[in-house]
């Protein structure tokens, strides 16, 4: 592939007070010297990966669904990350692209990698249309391909735009820091587990395919990986069910230490090429904040109802603003109101939508029930003031 110029970032310290540390054996002893790093994010059902070199190149695989991409962006740019070197996009299901729009919006990306596989989705077709408007590097993976992030080399252990399904798709990558590996599977099923196990897969830290799923992580594949630790990366109370208790088994019967971003926030791994240290930091969901006081109080998809405040001391005008379902890319527009202040109107859809003094009705169809859908509220101009997952 195309070789660039990068700038350099300054490596920033990401082990934070109050971390729980984990220490398996072969992670017995001080860290020293230049430390690699890398973040399993917490984005809910769904991936997102930061790696950090000692030299400060970055890659970021995957940001989770819509509503968790500008929460990534938030969190990076906290970091002080203003370049991205590599953004992956292991394949096009919304829980791992959805998120990229806002990180090609907010970053400068040195190069865009890409599974290939094409979607009919917006999400899909604005992030291309990103890519393009910035010029930004465009690539596609072949199984075998390499690149270097600092000292520390990537893999390709499967990539195949023509497959069929967009899990078949999945980019897989094997990232070396001298000694220590990672292996990020994307949502790789079992079939490409036995495809990639002729190669060597052996690694230190695994990132379990599809969340989870017993579609993944067969017996066979994690005694070929022999991973010394397993991040899942899953949403708590997922309807699918993830993790299955066929992989927790299979995990638990190889002696595989788990962690999870449901219950533990971001997993960081900390690493000198010789041992490692993991920890568990909460990953802080920050929303835009709204300068008129005007903010999304609370989102109930049962009942299909999504409350908004004006936590200000003068009324404002609601009309022209907009009510975004992110994930369903459904938007209702605000007819003439006027929110008075200390006031809370509710916007209402589904079966029993209603309308009167404090409430609005936007559709009798069924707006909240997706997976991960996050509420956006757009003020006349178009301007995010508010979002709420």
């Amino acid at each position: 592939m195309k070789r660039l110029l990068f700038s350099t970032v300054m490596m920033v310290v990401l082990l934070l007070s109050g971390c729980q540390i984990a220490q398996p054996k072969s992670a017995e002893g001080v860290l020293s010297g230049a430390l690699f790093n890398v973040q399993f994010l917490d984005v809910g059902q769904g991936d997102s990966i930061f790696l950090q070199s000692p030299e400060g190149k970055t890659m970021l695989v995957d940001a989770g669904t819509k509503g968790a991409g500008r929460n990534i962006a938030n969190y990076l740019q906290g970091l002080g990350i203003k370049k991205i070197d590599y953004v992956v996009a292991t394949h096009p299901d919304a829980d791992h692209i959805g998120g990229l729009v806002p990180i090609l919006e907010q970053f400068e990306v040195g190069t865009f990698v890409d599974s290939g596989k094409p979607h009919t989705s917006q999400t899909f077709i604005d992030m291309l249309t990103l890519i393009d408007n910035k010029s930004i590097t465009y690539y596609v993976p072949a199984t075998g391909d390499e690149w270097s992030l600092g000292d520390a080399k990537v893999e390709v252990l499967h990539a195949n735009e023509n497959a069929k399904d967009n899990n078949d798709a999945s980019i897989v990558l094997r990232v070396l820091y001298d000694e220590v590996s990672f292996l990020l599977t994307g949502d790789a099923g079992i079939s490409l587990e036995k495809e990639m196990m002729k190669s060597d897969v052996k690694s230190t830290v695994l990132k379990a395919g599809h969340h989870g799923s017993n579609t993944s992580s067969s017996p066979q594949f994690i005694q070929a990986v022999q991973p010394e630790i397993a991040i899942l990366s899953y949403g708590e109370g997922n309807k699918y069910g993830h993790p299955h208790d066929e992989v927790m088994d299979v995990l638990a019967q190889q002696n595989v230490k788990v962690y999870a971003t449901a219950t533990q926030g971001n997993i960081i791994v900390e690493t000198d090429g010789k041992h490692y240290k993991v920890g568990a930091v909460p990953l802080e969901m920050i929303a835009p904040q709204s300068a008129t006081g005007v903010i999304l109080q609370s989102k109930d998809v049962v009942k299909e109802e999504v409350v908004i405040a004006n936590t200000s001391n003068e009324a404002v005008s609601l009309e022209d603003w907009q009510l975004v379902s992110v994930e369903g890319n459904q938007i209702f527009t605000f007819p003439s109101v006027t929110l008075q202040a200390g006031d809370t109107i509710t916007v209402t859809s589904g079966t029993d939508a209603m309308e009167d003094k404090t409430h609005i009705k936007w559709t009798n169809q069924q707006i909240w029930l997706n997976s991960g859908d996050a509420a956006q509220l757009k003020d006349a101009k178009g301007v995010v003031v508010s979002e709420l997952d």
